[in-house]
């Protein structure tokens, strides 16, 4: 089997590439990437490709399944160049793949996808996909999603997948992760577990998250395996601010939603954050998902808790981990973070 990966150097694809190259079913990985990684592991060959832009027919010879991660969060400033990447991007990965004749097309959606739901209960994969409007990334990954059932319509002979994770953490994405979402200000100290003063008890902030190598896992079951359609990943238990205040030994904020959201507006406006309010929105909307169908279906089951992963995240930051990959290098932000800095914290891409 050859298995195409788009966003093959980011957070997922690091550990999807090590998941399908030790899987004897996989003959060759093929990696897409903007930018290359320092090494490259056996079994795989790489192609220097923006999926927005440039041509994707040569990694899509001889193809047999196509895992599409590529995706932007950054630069938070400029929407034509993130719906370029993301939308016409996730366009272009599809009709790659169907001129390729490739058989199975897995994309990589998100719970971001859901329309605000309830907190107190779970949602399978039926709920509504409108997203949350005023989140770009949930903007995009909605429109993704609508633009794949047309394909399904049409290529009634591709297989179609759509995986929705809640928030994904590894301790080597964590220098990339924090560039993404709370930049060159923050001190990596502050985030370490036992030192972090406070968490904010903000009504309905509350969410999944899920190891990546976990869904690194549910990607390879896939790959391997013959299921179509949606499915839901996460780990137990939900995060919110009472178990993230036990997990990380802090105390509870109370915190208004408006008054939350007014802070994280203004600081993204003053450019001493990358992210825009947008992803406060969504935090508080989405509902929370029920992944008995990966269960079920795939034999899927998180090795990790959603507190072993965020706890595992912030340590990273604190320690400044990452991998030798363009996204998760420590040192993509520059000496003392200075390219993260410059032109203004969201305004550029890094990595």
């Amino acid at each position: 089997m050859r298995v195409v990966v788009t966003g093959a150097t980011g957070n997922v694809g690091t550990s999807l590439v090590r998941a399908l190259v030790d899987d004897p079913r996989v003959e060759m990985v093929v990696g897409v990437a903007r930018r290359l990684p320092g090494s490259q592991p056996r079994g795989t060959e790489w192609h220097a490709l923006d999926v927005g832009t440039d041509d994707l027919a040569p990694a899509m010879r001889g193809a047999d399944a196509v895992v599409h991660l590529a995706w932007a969060i950054q630069p938070s400033r400029d929407m034509s160049r993130l719906w370029r990447t993301n939308v016409l991007g996730t366009a272009r990965v599809a009709e790659a793949a169907v001129a390729a004749g490739v058989g199975a097309l897995i994309h990589a959606s998100s719970v971001g996808v859901y329309s605000p739901g309830p907190k107190d209960r779970l949602v399978d994969e039926s709920w509504p996909r409108q997203g949350t409007p005023t989140s770009f990334y949930a903007v995009h990954k909605a429109e993704c999603e609508r633009r794949l059932d047309a394909l399904e319509r049409h290529e009634p002979g591709l297989r179609v997948v759509r995986v929705r994770p809640g928030l994904t953490f590894k301790r080597e994405a964590a220098s990339g992760i924090r560039r993404l979402f709370t930049g060159p200000l923050l001190p990596s100290p502050l985030v370490r577990p036992s030192r972090l003063p406070a968490v904010p008890d903000i009504p309905r902030l509350r969410f999944q998250a899920v190891h990546t190598a976990d869904v690194a896992e549910g990607y390879r079951l896939l790959v391997a395996g013959e299921a179509a359609g949606a499915f839901n990943l996460a780990a137990d238990p939900v995060l919110d601010p009472e178990a993230l205040a036990e997990a990380l030994e802090a105390r509870r904020v109370p915190v208004p939603t408006r008054v939350g959201r007014a802070l994280v507006d203004l600081s993204w406006h003053m450019r001493l954050q990358p992210s825009p309010p947008g992803w406060l929105d969504m935090a508080v909307s989405v509902p929370l998902m029920d992944w008995s169908r990966a269960r079920d279906e795939l034999g899927w089951t998180p090795r990790r808790t959603s507190v072993e992963a965020l706890r595992e995240l912030l340590e990273g930051m604190a320690d400044g981990a990452g991998a030798d990959t363009p996204p998760l290098s420590p040192g993509t932000g520059g000496p003392a973070r200075l390219r993260e800095l410059a032109g203004g914290v969201g305004s550029r891409e890094l990595g």
